[in-house]
């Protein structure tokens, strides 16, 4: 079995945050969720965090995952550093386990990245791999170090480097594989004889190569994916490297962006081809867009299904689905449960919840439709408001196809609007309506001659 522990108990003071370091977030999304969800996809069967003081903020991230926690006391009585870290798994690992260790503030590490890992230290035999890369300038970091045989035997922090080993430019990002029972006699041999007074996974290394067992590295194509996290800059640094890394996939997928540093999609947004999307779009969660729809910049889409060929024009679209040729906006919010049928047409300050619209329905301009079920061919008039609440219950109503309904009228839930009837102007439907009748609610109108000008007379 493969077992991850991740580290992911540090406070992270230099994020200068009341937040947890691991529990910040990119793209909208904590960045452990993204090491949790590699290890996951990379065939790991069993994940174990290692937590401190951010239990629940990190237990609330996962909360319908299988995870195992343990915790990283803090304190005068207790060890400190990564080896006590890792050791306090050991109950959770069996003797031929192969145990993957992996850091919370590393979230740029891919999946594919990792299977590839775990797949040459299966094959090739060797009882611990780092994993490894090469940096321009590897300052504060700990230097790779190999025998003659291009076998690792131990990590030099860069503290404690000669004048030949700062020279090394391939360095230890903090991710390992061991086998489970000489990690678990490794651990125990640790001591925290160094200028930290702290217990170190990285002296593991030495102590298996000194007993003579082969180690070896594997080193990684793109830096970019072990770029560690400390301070909102970092934070900063790595969304952006995200972002690129996204909306580059997508492009090659055959979407169209412009201006693709300014589009936020987050990882599990799926997009079809010639789709265009502008400058300033959100595209959140699990999304799913079609082929050939147009994404205006200022949309926010969340958690929705969008088929071909739709246009959306600077609006917001939330848990919701929108059927082919539909049309959206500006300034339009389809709030949760809104489905939008075929070449519906939702225009200027037009908003919608829990409410179905057949195809060819339109609804131009501010109007307010929820909990109702509207057929095809329905004119929505300006100013049109969905009554469907009193104050204590919600009411649902349903309009039937080709029915018309003025402008500045009020539907007033629960009621039931037949095919082809006519809502004049203005009108309050309280009750329901027959097919293809003209329901009207108004008083007559009149004009009073003088009004105005006797009212004056009287005031004076």
């Amino acid at each position: 079995m493969i077992v991850s522990v991740i580290l992911a108990a540090g406070e992270g003071t230099r994020m200068k945050s009341k937040h947890s370091k691991v529990t910040q977030t990119l793209l909208n999304r904590p960045m452990i969720d993204y090491v949790v969800s590699s290890s996951e996809e990379a065939g790991v069967e069993k994940n174990i965090v290692i937590v401190g003081k951010n239990i629940e903020q990190v237990k609330n991230i996962f909360q319908n995952r299988n995870i195992i926690y343990k915790t990283q006391n803090i304190g005068p009585e207790f060890p400190y550093g990564t080896g006590y870290a890792v050791s306090l798994a050991v109950d959770e690992i069996a003797d031929d386990d192969d145990v993957l260790i992996l850091n919370g503030d590393i979230p740029l590490l891919s999946s594919d990245s990792l299977s590839a890992f775990i797949k040459y230290h299966k094959e090739s035999g060797l009882v611990g791999t780092l994993l490894t890369a090469i940096i321009e300038d590897p300052t504060n970091y700990g230097r790779i170090i190999k025998n003659e045989s291009g076998h690792l035997i131990k990590i030099v922090e860069h503290r404690d480097a000669n004048e030949e080993e700062l020279k090394i430019h391939e360095f230890n990002p903090g991710v390992y594989i061991f086998r489970g029972s000489l990690l678990k006699e490794s651990l125990k041999e640790l001591d925290t004889d160094n200028d930290q007074g702290e217990l170190y996974i990285t002296d593991v290394v030495e102590i298996l190569a000194k007993k003579g067992h082969i180690l070896g590295t594997f080193l990684l194509d793109d830096v970019d994916e072990v770029h560690g996290i400390n301070s909102k800059d970092q934070l900063s640094e790595a969304e952006e490297i995200l972002r690129k890394r996204i909306n580059t996939k997508h492009m090659k997928n055959g979407v169209i962006m412009e201006n693709p540093s300014n589009i936020f999609i987050e990882p599990g947004v799926k997009i079809g081809m010639d789709t265009r999307i502008y400058s300033g779009a959100k595209i959140l969660g699990k999304t799913v867009i079609g082929e050939d729809c147009i994404i205006d910049g200022g949309s926010t889409i969340i958690e929705s299904e969008i088929e071909d060929n739709v246009q959306i024009n600077r609006s917001v679209i939330e848990y919701s689905k929108v059927f082919k040729g539909a049309t959206i906006g500006p300034f339009a919010h389809l709030r949760p449960k809104s489905e939008i049928g075929q070449n519906v047409h939702i225009g200027n300050f037009v908003e919608t919840k829990n409410t179905k619209l057949g195809e060819n329905t339109k609804a131009g301009h501010l109007a307010y439709i929820g909990d109702a079920d509207l057929g095809k061919n329905i004119n929505i008039g300006c100013g049109v408001i969905f009554v469907n609440f009193d104050g204590k219950d919600k009411f649902r109503s349903t309009i039937k196809d080709g029915a018309f309904i003025g402008s500045n009228s009020n539907v007033i839930s629960p009621v039931t609007i037949e095919e082809d009837a006519f809502i004049a102007a203005g009108t309050s439907v309280t009750k329901d309506v027959e097919k293809g009748a003209l329901f009207i609610s108004r008083a007559e109108s009149r004009s009073i001659a003088d009004w105005v000008y006797i009212k004056r007379k009287k005031n004076r």
